[in-house]
């Protein structure tokens, strides 16, 4: 990756992270203390970014965002969970990052200048004590992406306590196609605990994993306005990327991924009081994808740092490494020099696509 490009990648993120700050206090205007907890976390934002591009000028790239799958349990056994196929022979035995191993890496992130840490699984809410470790960092914002099936009590303190927190859970449209996936009765669970979130005045979003089989409900108004209803107030479309060959037709094409955008630019305008977010979503604004430290990368709970989720390789670990040693593995910088984040593909995930090529650099 050339400097150039990487300054123009760095631009396109910084101003992902300041539209979703700015649509998110325009939805809690009348809530003093939101609006007050979102201000400092714009003000922290934007310190990040200078952090972020004094670093560049000094030839050190850092990516804004960092996803974290903080646990690989989960309490649901859903119809082609990406997740439940990823475990690696080699991780068996190994115990997952405790929970100061984890606040040790927040506490990197937030001096190097990242914004946003995802918080993902399995099923994340099963580490209490790691999302309580980050509601400490109030200068990163921790969407939490959860199924939902936890949120109880002791969650909904927490999250009061911690407006860093961010629930955001996972729905696949009505209840018929929700509950085929996740299980029967888990979309009448969601709906419940959107409105002990909306009775609570907290703010969440909701994850859409976009099949070519759902498309059309899960961008409907008549779907998207019932979670607005609720409360939620963010929706993240995560386009599915196939967990084996009888799997791939429901991965999107060109045509549903184009429909998808043109979809999302309409609801931008249509229902400015929700932020809409597509993933991997027009990589072309980006120049390619954004794995491998480009804009992000993943970290898996046993500390391996991998290029993205849908693409489990690793040759160095953050139990043997700090942070921003790691963003200079040999595999991250093999695919950012290289032309295989920026190539063309036929699914979602360049990386899932082109996985052989991606052992091969592993290989070296």
């Amino acid at each position: 990756m050339n400097k150039r490009e990487g300054l123009d990648l760095q631009e396109y993120m910084t101003k992902g992270v300041e539209r979703f700050v700015s649509d998110a206090l325009k939805a809690t205007l009348k809530d003093p203390k939101k609006s007050a907890f979102l201000l400092r976390f714009a003000a922290a934002s934007k310190s990040a970014s200078v952090k972020r591009k004094k670093a560049e000028a000094e030839g050190e790239h850092i990516p804004p965002f960092l996803i974290a799958s903080i646990t690989a349990e989960c309490n649901l056994n859903c119809a082609g969970c990406y997740a439940a196929c990823n475990m690696l022979p080699e991780q068996e035995n190994v115990l997952p990052l405790g929970k100061e191993e984890w606040l040790r890496i927040f506490g990197e992130a937030e001096e190097l200048g990242i914004s946003f840490i995802l918080l993902a699984g399995g099923e994340p809410m099963l580490r209490l004590d790691v999302i309580e470790a980050a509601g400490q960092n109030a200068n990163i914002l921790f969407p939490v992406f959860t199924n939902g099936t936890f949120l109880d009590e002791k969650y909904l303190s927490l999250f009061e306590r911690c407006p860093n927190l961010i629930p955001v859970l996972s729905i696949e449209g009505e209840r018929e196609v929700t509950d085929l996936r996740r299980g029967e009765g888990i979309y009448d669970r969601l709906m419940s605990n959107m409105e002990k979130l909306q009775a609570r005045g907290l703010a969440f979003g909701a994850s859409v994993t976009v099949t070519t089989e759902n498309l059309r409900e899960v961008t409907s108004d008549t779907f998207l306005k019932k979670l607005a209803r609720r409360g939620c107030r963010a929706v993240v479309f995560v386009e599915y990327v196939p967990v084996t060959a009888e799997s791939s037709e429901l991965a999107p094409g060109n045509a549903e991924r184009e429909y998808l955008q043109g979809e999302v630019g309409r609801l931008r305008k249509g229902m400015p009081e929700m932020v809409f977010i597509s993933f991997p979503g027009d990589e072309k604004s980006s120049g390619g994808c954004v794995a491998a430290g480009r804009g992000f990368f993943h970290i898996n709970p046993y500390g391996g740092a991998e290029p993205c989720p849908f693409s489990p390789f690793s040759d160095v670990n953050l139990r043997e490494l700090s942070l921003k040693e790691a963003m200079h593995s040999p595999l991250f910088a093999a695919l950012r020099n290289g032309n295989l984040l920026t190539e063309g593909h036929d699914g979602g995930c360049v990386l899932y696509e082109k996985r052989e090529q991606v052992k091969a650099l592993l290989r070296g």
